[in-house]
């Protein structure tokens, strides 16, 4: 499949081969090193089918010339998580590394990238430009903010794939292992620093900790409000993940859901 960057107009277009086939065999090849027996990277790993098909939809929407280059960025950005779990026996980035930069690094610096792509026609300048836009876009899938006046094309894959993260993380949330964990959560209360961000629609930063079950399923919601494209909360409604976590048994759920969908409104994006 031959891929051509969309790009605004005053950005060099780019071709960029990728045979899908050969990046799910490397990737097979990757994770098979690793307990795929295990729940847990089981889930991840079809977390991770699923973050590359939905960034080839949310892409498409944009551009069909952006599907394939997206799709592979989801197919990669949680490489991460199988040396996270093999090193320190937990995905919870707080008690061991930033998952995100050690996937990077993994991807980057010891050049398992190459493993996943063609280089193709491009030359060896723009070949290291499609390394450096994955490179940033993988790095930044799990960060609060974004860099600022971003590069036009590095931004739009980085948002692409922040989104497809987000979207299927609700998924995630709704299945074994971790549907079990928000269960009982009427008798649970939530901080006023939590709630503040619920009230300013916006993600719950790290440094703020989660004191219980509650807050940490407060903050997975609260990435409804910074979801970018149209697509993309077009999927989270179709699919009705989010809203089954936002009608659990808690009076501060039904304050969230009330707030995302004054956001999506106000935005035209609907719910």
């Amino acid at each position: 499949m031959l891929l051509t960057v969309f790009l605004p107009e005053k950005l060099k277009m780019m071709n960029f081969y990728i045979d899908r086939s050969c990046a799910l065999e490397a990737f097979n090849n990757y994770t098979a090193n690793y307990d795929t027996g295990n729940l847990s990277t089981a889930v991840k790993i079809a977390h991770t089918y699923r973050v590359a098909e939905i960034a080839e939809r949310i892409a498409g929407s944009i551009s069909k010339a952006n599907v394939d280059f997206s799709w592979l960025l989801g197919l990669l950005h949680d490489i991460g998580r199988f040396e996270q779990i093999t090193r320190y026996g937990t995905f919870k980035d707080v008690l061991s590394v930033d998952h995100a930069e050690l996937g990077a690094d993994i991807l980057f610096q010891d050049d398992l990238f190459d493993f996943f792509v063609s280089r193709g026609k491009l030359e060896l300048e723009e070949f290291k430009k499609a390394r450096s836009i994955a490179e940033t876009a993988i790095r930044l899938h799990n960060k609060l903010r974004i860099p600022e006046n971003m590069e036009a094309q590095t931004e739009m894959y980085t948002k692409i794939l922040r989104d497809a993260d987000k979207v299927d993380i609700f998924r995630v949330l709704t299945e074994p292992p971790y549907d079990e964990l928000y269960n009982n959560l009427n008798d649970l209360c939530v901080r006023a620093e939590v709630m503040q961000c619920v009230n300013e629609h916006r993600c719950v930063p790290r440094t703020a900790g989660k004191a219980n079950e509650l807050e940490t399923l407060i903050a997975q919601c609260c990435m409804a409000f910074e979801v970018e494209y149209p697509e993309s909360h077009a999927i989270v409604i179709e699919q009705g993940y989010l809203k089954k976590l936002l009608n659990k048994n808690s009076a501060y759920l039904a304050v969230i859901k009330d707030e995302i969908i004054k956001s999506w409104e106000t935005q035209n994006l609907g719910t």
